[in-house]
């Protein structure tokens, strides 16, 4: 429900921010098309307008009355993107203590429990099939797919690479920039997980995610926030099948995220550097020794 809410608040942002008084608007259908939502988020979005008087719903005429205020709008940190809702849907399937290699993923099922049409879903899903995690089967059915530890490797290489050259363009923002608010941000959000951290040490996975996207948004490179999307969920997944030794890991992991942050503050490109490639030599480490024995008996080589 909770993630259906926020897909609700987000195309409605979406959809307010494009109306023009005196304009009539489409079908249901064509909003959610237009919006990549269900008919029934479309309909959902209808009535909030006629309720706050911004259209007039006259059976199938709608008709926009007024100019939308800021008033009209959700704050924006109630909303998150599409592909953001989709993409912590996804993941949380696959980080489930259910999930296991050949588990079926199914684009209908998903669509349903986040509240989005199967188009958007499946174009999602596609996106990542590239990169052998997950398998096209029949009947909009989508295979879980286990890697080896020559697939792992070959990502962290390509990880590496990445975010060795994000640090360092973040490393050159201007003291202005909105990213170095952030960073503090985060950098805060270790030290308040680490006051209660024998309770809270399983939250330290999100705020990794969040922590590295940070950097490699400062790379603004189209390819290389494309192919993130892909890294972090595989990052990601090795959790669920080793378990064991999480909080020692990530205390480890929070230590060297705060020495990296101290780096990135210092704006020192070979102190960046340093921190960097300290961090990503244990994401590697810890990655492959997450990954079962019999790995690639279960699936084969990866694709």
């Amino acid at each position: 429900m909770a993630r259906q809410n926020t897909l609700f608040k987000d195309a409605y942002n979406r959809y307010v921010a494009g109306l023009k008084p005196d304009a009539a608007l489409p079908t249901e259908p064509e909003i959610a098309a237009e919006l990549g939502v269900s008919r029934s988020t479309a309909r959902a979005i209808l009535m909030r307008l006629s309720d706050a008087g911004i259209i007039r719903w006259n059976k199938r005429q709608k008709t926009v009355l007024r100019q939308p205020t800021e008033a009209d709008f959700f704050p924006q940190e109630e909303t998150n993107s599409l592909h953001d809702i989709i993409e912590r849907s996804f993941m949380l399937r696959i980080l489930s203590d259910e999930a296991q290699p050949g588990m079926q993923i199914n684009e209908l099922e998903l669509a349903r429990e986040i509240g989005t049409g199967t188009s958007v879903v499946r174009e999602f899903l596609i996106r990542f099939s590239r990169f052998g995690l997950i398998e096209k089967r029949p009947n909009s059915h989508w295979i879980l797919k286990g890697f080896t530890s020559e697939f792992a490797l070959e990502l962290a290489d390509v990880r590496e690479m990445f975010e060795l050259h994000s640090a360092a363009e973040f490393g050159r923002m201007p003291p202005e920039h909105p990213g170095w608010t952030s960073l503090a941000a985060i950098q805060q959000e270790h030290y308040d997980l680490l006051e209660d951290f024998d309770e809270r040490y399983r939250d330290f996975s999100q705020l990794d995610e969040r922590f590295h996207l940070l950097i490699h948004r400062a790379s603004k490179n189209r390819f290389i926030a494309d192919f993130y999307d892909a890294i972090s969920i595989v990052f990601h997944y090795h959790y669920q099948w080793n378990k064991a030794f999480a909080r020692v890991r990530n205390s480890r992991a929070i230590a060297e995220h705060l020495d990296y942050i101290e780096a990135l503050q210092s704006r020192d490109p070979k102190r960046i550097d340093i921190a960097c490639r300290k961090h990503l030599a244990s994401a590697r480490q810890t990655l492959l020794q997450s990954i079962p024995q019999n790995a690639s008996e279960i699936e084969g080589p990866a694709a």
